[in-house]
């Protein structure tokens, strides 16, 4: 076995036993009670900076995003290549059971077919048999003025349902302004917004595209967008942990 081998495997080890520390139970209940969950801590300060740091190493991304291009806002992004940072990658398998009962359990709520394999492996390997090939782990970078406009994270026919954002940057140090948000739309109802305070290294696990929500009938199914507010100072790196690859 090579060093670099045994490095990844480390690493894996170490994330898996990172992730299984937090009480799932609980952000399962969070995540069906208003789509999104905190991770509180999942990184150290020492790892979001050498994250963020990537961004000018052009040798670990496929591809270069300019929002303002594409009307997605502004800022701008960059999507890994594979193979991924080893903590991104060791996050991206550990966090994936965790979040597969949860997406299963939404799958049977609102009447779909889709199920999740119970490794990120297996899954991957469904997406490339579909076609989607392409790794979709991402950074993104924001200065002042800079925002997201909401939106959902789908890149094929398979997609899913869950995705994780960790904040690299310390609100009130790195940057002011500049909150997760995520908006859901009810069927017949006003949209209803939820704001997330996240501190540097804290993660939020949020639903993508569509959750069940428990009605007087039975569940009935939601819409959801993400995106981030104005950047009104300073500089702001997140890291987007998606599961599904793209085409």
């Amino acid at each position: 076995m090579n060093a670099n081998v045994r490095i990844r495997q480390q690493t894996s080890k170490a994330a898996e036993e990172r992730v299984a520390a937090y009480d799932w139970d609980g952000l399962g209940t969070d995540l069906d009670a208003y789509g999104c969950a905190v991770l509180e801590k999942l990184i150290s300060p020492e790892e979001c900076e050498s994250i963020a740091g990537l961004y000018l190493h052009e040798e670990h991304f496929r591809s270069h995003i300019i929002m303002a291009r594409h009307g997605f806002g502004k800022g701008e992004y960059r999507y890994f290549k594979y193979p991924l940072p080893d903590l991104i990658g060791g996050l991206r398998t550990a966090l994936y059971p965790h979040l597969a009962t949860v997406a299963n359990a939404w799958s049977e709520r609102m009447g779909n077919d889709q199920r999740y394999p119970a490794t990120h492996r297996d899954y991957l390997e469904l997406c490339h048999e579909a076609g989607q090939t392409r790794p979709t782990p991402l950074l993104l970078q924001y200065r002042e003025g800079d925002f997201n406009c909401l939106h959902q994270d789908l890149y094929g026919d398979l997609a899913f349902p869950i995705q994780v954002a960790v904040l690299l940057s310390e609100p009130g140090r790195d940057f002011t302004g500049g909150e997760f948000v995520l908006t859901e739309q009810r069927p017949r109802m006003q949209s209803r917004a939820e704001v997330v305070p996240l501190r540097q290294g804290d993660a939020v696990a949020f639903a993508v595209h569509n959750r069940p929500v428990q009605g007087t009938k039975g569940n009935y199914r939601v819409s959801l967008r993400h995106g981030v507010s104005r950047i009104r100072s300073g500089h702001r790196h997140t890291v987007g942990i998606i599961f599904h690859d793209a085409r």
